[in-house]
């Protein structure tokens, strides 16, 4: 059976962690020698976004004014949650990124980061219809969105909008059972209604480039020459219906190392299957805070503490030992969803009554402001 995307090489140049200069500008000339090396490799799939500050002026730059139209298929988004009071501000940026890209028009064109409050943004302002205009115009050739929610959301959005023909998922081995992504669940719900994968953070934001050191010896084991990157991308890309798997790559050795094994894909085998669920088994074993993401505490909480949050991102620092993104991780689950911070919580034990999983609540929310929140 044939689907969208069949004949695009498996890995695709996700372009929001482009290499930057000192003053924090994207490193365009360098930009050119990576868009160079995928290219010449055999690669053809370029992803940005309107919400990627600098990207697709780059991608212009680097690869719209240097190839030919026909030779690449090009990727932006529309972020109508972002800054958009009007459906004339949604529009805007569909506008802008023609504009910024010079691309004549998108092979791909992704309504981003639908899920929880964003996706009324799409329906309030009718960018369903519009960009289906658009489409019929031959300004878009492939229209779908991307999502980071539950599987249950995901199913509502795409029995509302069948006409949809892709969706772009967070999936990664790592997150594959993980009950606050549920990468498995939200993957098989796409394929259940026949939609092609683009995969998203198959290495979770460079997280499973640095897996805990008893996973790492799994990998070396197995086979000392290969990154733990690999092993990352081609889970991802081995799974069905995917049409390209998306790697943010910042340096030149990123590239070389992507391309050193997604050149000439092979998917897992079976012994290499049994490899990654040991990894996995090994990654069950480091003592996590047992959140299932029920929320059940967030629905007593007096403070609005964002709890599931905070301790998904604590988690992601037992794990990965990466500050940095686990921060970011907690910006993003706890104050980008109207949550207060660990720190602000009153311990009048209200979550731990109402817990299922009798976690210590409130000494778990000190123990992330302590290691987490403290500078």
């Amino acid at each position: 059976m044939h689907y969208l995307g069949e004949s695009i090489p498996k890995l695709g140049f996700g372009l929001m962690r482009l290499p930057q200069l000192d003053d924090k500008t994207i490193d365009v000339e360098q930009t050119k020698k990576m868009v160079d090396m995928f290219m010449e490799a055999g690669f053809t799939y370029f992803d940005t976004a309107w919400a990627y500050e600098g990207s697709e002026d780059a991608v212009r730059q680097a690869l719209v004014e240097r190839y030919p139209r026909d030779s690449f298929q090009l990727a932006t988004k529309n972020a109508a949650w972002i800054k958009c009071k009007t459906r004339e501000d949604a529009i805007a940026q569909f506008e802008t990124s023609l504009r910024k890209t010079g691309a004549g028009y998108f092979d791909f064109y992704l309504l981003h980061n639908l899920g929880e409050s964003r996706t009324k943004f799409f329906d309030d302002f009718d960018m369903w219809g519009y960009l289906a205009e658009q489409k019929a115009k031959g300004l878009i050739r492939h229209l779908g969105f991307s999502f980071h929610s539950t599987p249950e959301e995901l199913e509502e959005i795409l029995q509302k909008h069948p006409d949809m023909e892709f969706v772009q998922l967070q999936i990664n081995y790592g997150d594959w059972e993980n009950p606050s992504i549920q990468s498995r669940a939200v993957y098989e719900t796409a394929r259940k209604y026949g939609k092609p994968v683009i995969i998203m953070e198959p290495v979770k934001g460079g997280m499973l480039a640095h897996p805990p050191a008893s996973v790492e010896k799994i990998f070396k084991e197995a086979d000392p020459e290969a990154s733990n990157a690999s092993w990352a991308i081609r889970f991802a890309a081995s799974l069905d219906g995917v049409i390209t798997v998306l790697s943010g790559m910042s340096s030149v050795e990123q590239m070389e190392d992507n391309l050193s094994f997604m050149k000439d894909f092979k998917p897992l085998t079976a012994e290499e299957r049994k490899v990654l669920d040991a990894a996995r088994a090994e990654m069950d074993k480091i003592p996590l805070i047992p959140c299932t993401v029920c929320n059940y505490c967030a629905k007593v909480c007096p403070e609005n503490i964002g709890i599931s949050g905070s301790f998904t991102a604590m988690n992601y620092l037992t794990l990965y030992g990466d500050k940095k993104a686990a921060k970011g991780s907690e910006g993003w689950l706890v104050r980008g969803h109207g949550k207060k911070h660990a720190s602000d919580c009153i311990k009048c034990g209200k979550c731990e009554q109402a817990c299922p999983q009798h976690i210590a609540i409130r000494k778990e929310l000190e123990l992330v402001t302590e290691k987490l929140l403290a500078k």
